[in-house]
């Protein structure tokens, strides 16, 4: 699963995938809506690829713990857990230090998940392709 052209962009909802690169910044589609904009060097980038969350022995990327989320539920979408019980759900796919991961980035990490189950970035073939290259 490559998520290096998945990006999230401080104060705009939702994922946004890497079009094309402009002059000033990077040409963006929104997964919520498809809508293209320019993203200008200004704003705050980060790529899925680069994201981690603080694991109880050492820090998880992001794409294992979608791999692990999507396994677990057969790469379908899920429902966002209900406030209380969103640090136990994580906790059941990845092994996350409850004391600092957020409830509100758990909550956006499940709804990411859907989003990259909805754009077909996240399937059974993709996480397979992780699989694969772990294999010496």
């Amino acid at each position: 699963m490559d998520l290096t052209g998945i990006f999230t962009i401080g104060g705009k909802p939702g994922l946004q995938k890497l079009v094309a690169q402009s002059s000033n910044g990077v040409i963006v589609e929104s997964l919520v809506d498809g809508k293209r904009f320019n993203a200008y060097s200004s704003y705050k980038i980060s790529s899925l690829e680069d994201i981690t969350i603080y694991g109880e022995v050492d820090d998880i990327p992001l794409k294992e713990v979608f791999a692990a989320i999507g396994k677990a539920n057969n790469f379908g979408k899920l429902e966002v857990p209900a406030k209380s019980e969103l640090k136990s759900s994580l906790s059941t796919y990845v092994p996350a230090d409850s004391e600092r991961v957020y409830e509100s980035d758990i909550k956006k990490l499940f709804s990411w998940y859907n989003l990259l189950i909805d754009s077909k970035i996240l399937t059974v073939e993709s996480s397979e392709e992780k699989e694969a290259d772990k294999i010496p």
